[in-house]
């Protein structure tokens, strides 16, 4: 893959963030459903309209992005595209239940969530490139990673199952704890600065702290998320760009969806089976490769029966509902 179009899915991505906070969000105001429904479509589809790109760019084979694709044919791009980006975007919903936790535990005032999520999702764009690209070396050089990362994958999956987020405790975070035992903490926000000076002493703020723990729980769920994608393909551009594309979509759904996961109460268990379809396919892959399409199929269905079976026993049983945005 040449440098060429990877620098071209870079410019993309910083133009865009660059468009979502200088222009759109540089005034700090809380986001409306509204404005979150908006943005979501619009990353939606601009996810959608880059699959069309993948397409192409792997059926012709074009000479200026010095790529050779000869393996992969532009309708195995597009779909291996499309599935890793479904996977990825529907293991990150498990990621909200803690965003909004932490949000919570910090008291972060609603005109700053927006600051703190995309921050933290720009530095998860960094940190899931470097943990991608080593995950590929791995691959490459070494097959029984596969067996490793589909194991782990099962661990997860049973993990997710029996951990209920309501025991983590965002205060005994080990970052946490480290920056409150070296750098000064205020006991209050300043505007939308995670650094303030402070009688001549620089001090972070509460907001430094929901940071970095933002930051940390997307790498828990990276170290989940990044092995069930090479389930799917073991091209770095596809890997980086559907995950990437997922992740920048985020910060949006959160706005939309936290204030009703709870009423979601089967779609954990629906994560738990779509990460354990994928450990099963990442073990099986060296000996039998299951269809993307069907795989898109199957993770499709999964997550259908749990927003179904929510709807219907939110229905017979409805969940009083407390909003995390509060």
């Amino acid at each position: 893959m040449g440098v060429g179009i990877w620098g071209l899915f870079l410019l993309l991505v910083v133009g865009m963030v660059a468009l979502d906070l200088g222009v759109f969000h540089r005034r700090d105001r809380p986001v409306t459903v509204r404005n979150a429904l908006g943005w979501s479509s619009l990353w939606i589809s601009t996810a959608l309209l880059f699959m069309v790109f993948v397409y192409f760019l792997y059926e012709n084979n074009y000479a200026w992005a010095n790529i050779h694709t000869g393996h992969l044919s532009g309708r195995d791009a597009a779909t291996q595209y499309l599935v890793g980006y479904v996977l990825e975007y529907s293991l990150s919903l498990d990621n909200i239940f803690v965003i909004a936790m932490v949000l919570s535990y910090f008291r972060v005032p609603l005109p700053l969530q927006h600051r703190v999520l995309f921050w933290g999702i720009l530095g998860a764009v960094v940190l899931r490139g470097v943990m991608i690209a080593l995950g590929v070396a791995l691959i490459n050089r070494f097959d029984w990673v596969t067996y490793l990362f589909g194991a782990f994958l099962l661990y997860s999956a049973a993990r997710m199952l029996l951990l209920r987020h309501e025991t983590v405790e965002p205060g005994q975070n080990p970052l946490v704890r480290l920056a409150r035992r070296f750098v000064p903490v205020t006991d209050h926000f300043h505007g939308h600065h995670f650094i303030v000076r402070v009688d001549g002493k620089l001090m972070a703020t509460p907001l430094l702290l929901a940071l970095l723990l933002v930051e940390s729980s997307d790498v828990m769920f990276a170290v989940d998320s990044i092995p069930a994608v090479f389930a799917v393909t073991r091209e770095p551009f596809i890997i980086f760009t559907s995950n990437i594309f997922a992740i920048l979509g985020l910060r949006s759904l959160y706005f939309v969806l936290a204030s009703y996961m709870e009423k979601f109460r089967y779609l954990k268990s629906a994560l738990v089976f779509v990460l354990a379809f994928v450990g099963v396919k990442m073990i099986l892959s060296n000996h039998y490769h299951i269809p993307d399409m069907a795989s898109l199929a199957i993770i499709f269905g999964i997550l259908l029966v749990g927003v179904l079976a929510s709807v219907r026993g939110a229905d017979k049983d409805p969940v009083p509902l407390r909003s995390p945005l509060e």
